[in-house]
Formats: structure tokens, sequence, C-alpha cells
């Protein structure tokens, strides 16, 4: 019982269920790169290799946020502020994880080993953003964005153009709906100093800049189907993904208090209804 209890908290503390936001692009990715499916081995390695980064992310993000989050009452519940998890057990979780990603990369080949580091460098750095700097909400998008690039990388061990279109629209994507997911926390940020954008140009300038992010996201989604040389079903994956984007923000336009049901449910579909379609596209 002891066992299952610290997982159930670990479980809490990195929010698994809200892998299926990066998830879905490395397989996106992996999909396209291979022009079909890539192969048992690697699907468990993309598994295990996203799994362990996110994991290293939150568990990190928790670890360094501890001072911030127990006197915010939206994350006062948190293992990592309420007891039930020691920053003893949470350093330990991090490091394991980030040497667990690591090993993993070095399965898949070469150049996904030595882009394990600035990788991590990167997942952790966003740690730190919104207590100096308001590009925080891009940062973390980048986190999420780069999860094409490693999907390609696995698979042909290269960078390719059409990769880095897609990442810069999961980019946009994840910091249009950081920023939306931030309002939450506007009168905190702003009595702590922090540098979220919501907390220093309030929620409307938020509401729009979030807006432009989302255009942007939509773009370069269209840029990276193009590039690809996708066909109608990817395309539809770009048609539904913006009409989803336009429910979120009618929806948050409308009501603070339905940003749970805005940032969770609605991107949370829309990035196993792009896969769904570009595995339509693709097989």
């Amino acid at each position: 019982m002891k066992l299952r209890k610290l997982l159930s908290d670990f479980n809490e503390l990195v929010m698994f269920k809200h892998s299926i936001f990066s998830l879905p692009f490395i397989f996106i990715a992996m999909v396209v790169s291979a022009n079909g499916f890539f192969g048992w081995k690697l699907l468990f390695l993309g598994i295990l290799a996203a799994v362990t980064a996110r994991n290293f992310a939150m568990g990190f993000n928790r670890y360094v946020d501890i001072d911030i989050d127990k006197e915010n009452p939206r994350t006062a519940n948190r293992p990592s502020v309420d007891g039930r998890l020691d920053k003893t057990q949470i350093f330990w979780f991090f490091i394991l994880n980030a040497l667990g990603f690591i090993i993993v990369a070095g399965f898949i080949n070469s150049l996904a080993f030595w882009l394990s580091f600035p990788i991590l460098l990167i997942l952790g750095g966003y740690s730190f953003f919104k207590r100096f700097s308001p590009f925080a909400h891009l940062i973390l998008g980048l986190s999420l964005g780069l999860a094409p690039i490693a999907g390609v990388v696995a698979v042909e061990d290269k960078i390719t153009m059409w990769s880095v279109l897609l990442s810069l629209g999961v980019m946009f994507w994840v910091g249009g709906f950081d920023l939306l997911y931030s309002l939450q926390d506007i009168k905190y940020d702003k009595e702590k100093g922090l540098y979220s954008i919501p907390s220093i140009y309030g929620s409307k300038a938020t509401l729009f800049i979030s807006k432009i992010f989302h255009s942007l996201t939509i773009l370069f989604w269209l840029l990276f189907v193009v590039e690809a040389n996708l066909g109608f079903f990817a395309y539809l994956a770009i048609l539904v993904s913006s009409i989803i984007l336009y429910n979120e923000h009618k929806i948050v336009n409308k009501d603070f208090r339905k940003i749970d049901k805005a940032f969770f449910t609605l991107n949370g579909y829309l990035g196993i209804i792009f896969f769904i379609f570009i595995l339509i596209d693709r097989f």
C-alpha cells in the first residue's frame, strides 16, 4: 500500500495524464518520417523517451517551484508542497528520469544521445524563466515543441525542415494555451513579482497575444503539411485544429472559470485528432 500511495503521489506530482499534449506530436513526426509505421522498437523507445523527459521536466519544475507553489492557493495541495513528497524524493525522481532519458536516447542513435543534453537544459530552464522573463510561456512551448524534432531524429537520424515547422506550430500552440492557463494566477503573479504575461500586460492583452500565437500555430502547421507533401486528411487536421482553437478562445472569453475545460479537454482532443488524421493520411 505504501508503494502504491508513493506512485500515486508521483503521478499527481507530474500530472501524467497531461502527457497527451506531447505524445501525439512525437508520433506524428515518426509516422510522417517513416511514411507509415516506424517499428515496435522505436515505438517502445519513443514512449520511454517522451515519458522520462516529461517526468524530468515536471519533477524539476515542482522541485524548483516549491517556494512559489506553497503560497499559491491553486497549487498549495500539490504533493511537493503539502508534505506527501519531500525534496529528497523529488530530487532523485527527476535525476533518475534525466538519466533514463539519456540512456534511452543512446539506444535510439548517436544524434539522439548528443541532443538529449541540450534538450534537458531547455526542459529544466523553463522553471527559472518566469522569475525574470515573460518569455517563459514560449520556453514551455519550446519544451513540448522539441517532441516532433526528436521523433524525426529517432527515425532518420537527422533534422528535417518540415519537422522544424511542425515543432514551431507546437511551440506556439502550447505557448498560446499556457497564456490562457496563466490567467488563473494573474493576481498571485503580480503579488510575487513573477514575469507572466498576464501579470505584466493584463488579461485583455494576454487574450490577444494568445490569439496571435494560435494563428501562428495554424500557419506553421499548414507550412508543415505543404513541406512534408502530405495529403487531404492532413489539411483536414489543420481545419479541425483551427475549429478547436477557435472554440477554446470562445470559451475562455466568455468565462475565465472554464479555463480548465479549454486547457485540458479541448487541447487533449486536438493532439489526438491531429494524430489520427495524419495516421489516416499516411496509411
